[in-house]
């Protein structure tokens, strides 16, 4: 299981209309082969903060299937015009899952 972590500033002033347009932008990304769940949550100390949790079966899942879909099309459509910065997008693996000799 790969955990896809999404770091999202939304532009002042446009915090409700985010939210409800990734209501409808979330239908896209649940449909996607390899999706297994996600959740939104709003960040108490930053005003218009928001973190995206993205759970995949694989890291290609993510960044081939979604990422090079015509869906991901329509979710950037959807949703990219509301941040600045641009989202930092990191992902990561259970430590179960990790063998290198430094864990």
């Amino acid at each position: 299981m790969i955990l896809e972590v999404a770091i999202l500033d939304v532009k002042p002033g446009m915090a409700g209309e985010f939210a409800a347009t990734f209501k409808i932008a979330s239908t896209i990304i649940a449909s996607m082969s390899g999706y297994i769940s996600h959740e939104l949550q709003r960040c108490v100390e930053t005003e218009n903060r928001y973190i995206l949790l993205v759970r995949w079966q694989k890291l290609e899942d993510h960044t081939i299937g979604f990422r090079q879909s015509l869906e991901y099309q329509q979710w950037r459509s959807l949703l990219h015009h509301f941040y600045e910065p641009f989202p930092t997008v990191e992902h990561y693996t259970p430590i179960d899952e990790i063998t290198s000799p430094d864990f």
